[in-house]
C-alpha cells in the first residue's frame, strides 16, 4: 500500500470508529446470545446461490451515478455553497438558516423547471461505465426531493413536466444494458417535499390516513419501476431510518415479498426494512435483511470475519462527501486514482463490490475529475481487470505487499508496496495442498521465477515462496502478479525443534 492510501485509509477509519449514523457499522457485529421471535425477519436464505445473487457475487467493480434537480445548484448558491454552510449537494433542499436563499425550498422545488440537461447522453455514459471495467451500476430514480427522472403516474413531480421531458431512467437502463452492464435502481422512501411524508411515527388518525396514503404511493411506484424497466437487477433503498417507515414494519415485509414475487431473483440490500423490533439491516437474531449487505458506505471491513460470510458492497465518494454534483472540488482532498485502486482491491479481497460515485452536473456532464479517474482506472482494468472481476477472498495470510484475491487455481497479488529487495514474499499454510508452480506480471506477461524459502522459524506453520521481481521492472501504479497454484516439487529439511 502507498504512504498516501494508508494514510487517507487510517483516517477514515479512525473518523468512522465515531460515526454510528443510521444503523452503519465500522466493526464486527456482535449477535445476540439467545434467540427471540421474529416474525417480519428474512424473507430469502441467507447466501443466495441462484443466478442473479452469483452474478452480483461477480461484479467487482460498479458504478453509482447520483443525479437530479440538485445538480443545478451543484453544492452552491449564489456563491454559498457547503463549505460557507449550505448543505451537501444533494442534501441541499435543507439548507436553512441565516446564509439560507430566502424561501429557498420554494426556489429547490421549482428547478424542475430549468431541468433540461442538453448535453446528457446515457450511452456516452454507459460507454465511460463499460470502459472503466464496470459490470454493473446504481442509478437515482428519485432521492430525498421527490423528484422522480422518470415519467411516473402518481406524482406530477417528474421529469415529463421539465423542458426535457423524456424518460431518463429508461435511457440509462437501455445504454447500459446494450453495453452489457446490469442496472439497479436506487430509490429514496424518504420524500420531502411529499405532504402525506412523515418522519415521526403517525400518531392521530389524521396522520395515520395520510402516512397510509404515503405508503400506497410507494408501492405504486415500486411496482411501477418494476413494470417499466423490467431488466433491472435490483433495488438499492435510501431514507428507510425515520420513525415512520420503522413502525411500518407489516407493511413493508409484505412489499418486499410482493417486489420479489413480481420480479424473481430481485435483489435488495439490507437497508430496506426491519423487524417489528426496530432493528435494521440485520434482525433481533442477527440474521441478514435483503441479500447482502448495505451499511459499507464511504468505509470499508477492516477484516474478512467482520463480514460473517455476507456478500456486501461499498459505495464510494471522489470528493469526501460528494454524491450529487459539485462544482468546485478545489480545497478538499479528492480520491486519487491510486486511492481508489486501493480500496478496489481491498474491497473485493474481502468478496466485496466497489461501486464508485459519479454526479453529472445540470447539463449530464460528467465533473472532469470523474473523467480522469475513469480513463485512468480503465486503463488499470484494462491490464488487470482479472484480479478483479469473478475472484474471491484468498485464504491466505495476509501480505503487507497489498492484496490478495483467488480465482479457482490462480491467485492474484495486487502490489501497493514493493519490496526493496524485488522478493514478493508469500506465506502458504504448510498444510497447503497447493501452491505455486508459476508466476507472471499481468502487465507485460513476463515470466518470474518462484523460489520456495524454508525460513525455518521455530513452530511456524506457514512456508514461504519468493517471487523474483525484476530489478529493470519499472511501474507508476500498483501492478499484478498472477500466480499458478499446483504441486511443486519442493523438499524442507526436518530439523530439531526447540525444547522449551
Amino acid at each position: 500500500m502507498r504512504r498516501t492510501s494508508k494514510l487517507i485509509l487510517l483516517g477514515l477509519t479512525g473518523l468512522l470508529m465515531n460515526s454510528t449514523a443510521n444503523a452503519q457499522w465500522t466493526g464486527p457485529k456482535t449477535k445476540p446470545k439467545e434467540r427471540i421471535e421474529v416474525k417480519y425477519g428474512p424473507i430469502t436464505p441467507k447466501h443466495r446461490t441462484d443466478e442473479a445473487m452469483e452474478a452480483f457475487r461477480n461484479y467487482g467493480l460498479g458504478q453509482f451515478i447520483h443525479w437530479g434537480l440538485y445538480a443545478i445548484p451543484g453544492n452552491e448558491w449564489e456563491g454559498v455553497s457547503a463549505r460557507g454552510g449550505a448543505a451537501a449537494s444533494e442534501w441541499i433542499r435543507t439548507w436553512s438558516g441565516p446564509n439560507a436563499p430566502k424561501n429557498w425550498k420554494e426556489i429547490y422545488d421549482n428547478l424542475y423547471k430549468q431541468f433540461n440537461p442538453t448535453a446528457f447522453s446515457a450511452k456516452k455514459w454507459a460507454k465511460q461505465a463499460k470502459d472503466m471495467g464496470a459490470k454493473y451500476m446504481i442509478f437515482t430514480t428519485k432521492h430525498h426531493d421527490g423528484y422522480a427522472l422518470w415519467p411516473t403516474k402518481y406524482s406530477s413531480y417528474n421529469i415529463s413536466n421539465s423542458p426535457y421531458k423524456k424518460d431518463i431512467v429508461k435511457e440509462v437502463v437501455d445504454a447500459y444494458n446494450a453495453e452489457g452492464i446490469d442496472v439497479y435502481l436506487y430509490f429514496s422512501i424518504l420524500e420531502w417535499n411529499n405532504p402525506d411524508y412523515l418522519s415521526k411515527a403517525p400518531e392521530t388518525e389524521e396522520e395515520k390516513k395520510r402516512y397510509n396514503r404515503f405508503l400506497q404511493y410507494t408501492k405504486n411506484q415500486l411496482l411501477e419501476l418494476l413494470q417499466n424497466y423490467p431488466t433491472i437487477k435490483g433495488f438499492w433503498f435510501d431514507g428507510t431510518w425515520d420513525k415512520s417507515w420503522v413502525q411500518a414494519y407489516e407493511f413493508t415485509y409484505n412489499l418486499e415479498k410482493e417486489l420479489r414475487e413480481k420480479h424473481p431473483g430481485l435483489i435488495i440490500g439490507s437497508r430496506f426494512r426491519n423487524d417489528e423490533h426496530g432493528k435494521r439491516h440485520f434482525d433481533s437474531n442477527g440474521d441478514i435483511l435483503g441479500d447482502y449487505e448495505q451499511g459499507w458506505e464511504r468505509k470499508l471491513p477492516q477484516e474478512y470475519e467482520w463480514l460473517d460470510g455476507n456478500d456486501w458492497d461499498a459505495v464510494m465518494t471522489i470528493p469526501p462527501n460528494g454524491w450529487g454534483y459539485m462544482k468546485d472540488w478545489s480545497g478538499i482532498y479528492t480520491k486519487t486514482t491510486d486511492d481508489i485502486l486501493d480500496m478496489l482491491m481491498h474491497t473485493v479481497s474481502l468478496n466485496g463490490n466497489f461501486v464508485l460515485n459519479f454526479g453529472p452536473d445540470g447539463k449530464g456532464l460528467m465533473h472532469p475529475g470523474e473523467d480522469k479517474i475513469a480513463k485512468e482506472l480503465g486503463d488499470w482494468m484494462e491490464v488487470n481487470g482479472e484480479a478483479v472481476h469473478g475472484v474471491r477472498h484468498a485464504d491466505l495470510p495476509k501480505t503487507k505487499m497489498g492484496y490478495l484475491t483467488q480465482k479457482d487455481s490462480t491467485i492474484y497479488l495486487t502490489v501497493f508496496n514493493r519490496p526493496v529487495n524485488n522478493l514478493a514474499r508469500l506465506a502458504f499454510p504448510k498444510k497447503s495442498t497447493a501452491l505455486p508452480i508459476s508466476a507472471k506480471l499481468l502487465l507485460n506477461n513476463k515470466e518470474l521465477t518462484i523460489k520456495h524459502a524454508d525460513i525455518g522459524l521455530d513452530l511456524d506453520k506457514n512456508t514461504y515462496f519468493d517471487i523474483v521481481l525484476p530489478k529493470d521492472f519499472q511501474t507508476d501504479r500498483a501492478f499484478v502478479i498472477k500466480i499458478k497454484l499446483g504441486q511443486p516439487k519442493i523438499k524442507s529439511d526436518k530439523l530439531m525443534d526447540a525444547k522449551m
